[in-house]
């Protein structure tokens, strides 16, 4: 099982044929694979938590759609939190 690196390659690697046959959907992958497209972020999120659980690693993203940038704020927790 790979990694959610792993989950971007593949996706990065299929993105020009997922653009063609899936535009404006949202995708998961999960183990390298495509799991669904979907219409909705909150039916592509509600499918890959029943099917893989919380945790995952897997990765829903919108074909198309630019990549999202998040501060670095938001991408790191600090020293302190409690997991």
């Amino acid at each position: 099982m790979g990694g959610l690196k792993k989950q971007i390659e593949t996706y990065e690697a299929m993105k020009d044929d997922l653009e063609l046959d899936y535009f404006g959907k949202w995708v998961v992958f999960h183990d390298e694979k495509l799991v669904g497209s979907y219409e909705s972020f909150d039916e592509a999120a509600t499918d890959a938590i029943e099917k893989f659980g919380y945790r995952g690693p897997y990765l829903i993203r919108q074909v198309g759609a630019p990549p999202l940038r998040l501060p670095a704020s938001v991408m790191y927790r600090p020293l302190y939190a409690k997991s």
